[in-house]
């Protein structure tokens, strides 16, 4: 798993002052780069992915000031496409959760190929997840 935190900026919330929806997935992209970031390391050049789908249930609002914890963990591995699932809360209390189908594409190009293993091994080196 890997965690990662985000405060809750005046400028990302709403009229109703609760976090804009759209910028539930801005977090989440920044978590998982963040993340591909730490465990690709200077390799990061070398892969690339594509969203594919996502899917966001919310539990409670992020506020302004609320510091929202993102736990990112690989919950499928498939041959092109691997699902991100982000847990989001705030003090231990769920906010939303997210699950992200990402594409395995050529870098700098959408040509879709299969996951390199040296991805799947960095990736993967917390929870050792089995290829499905």
């Amino acid at each position: 798993m890997y965690r990662h935190d985000i405060r809750v900026r005046y400028g990302d919330c709403d009229m109703q002052q609760v976090v804009f929806n759209a910028h539930y997935l801005a977090y989440c992209d920044d978590a998982a780069m963040c993340w591909f970031s730490a465990r690709l390391g200077g390799r990061m050049h070398e892969f690339d992915c594509m969203l594919k789908s996502v899917n966001v249930v919310w539990h409670r609002p992020l506020r302004l000031g609320d510091v929202a914890t993102l736990d990112c963990t690989v919950s499928r591995w498939g041959t092109s496409s691997f699902d991100v699932s982000i847990h989001g809360h705030v003090d231990g209390e769920p906010s939303f959760d997210t699950t992200i189908v990402y594409v395995s594409t050529t870098p700098g190009a959408p040509n879709v190929v299969a996951i390199p293993e040296w991805v799947r091994s960095a990736m993967a080196q917390d929870e050792r997840l089995a290829t499905r």
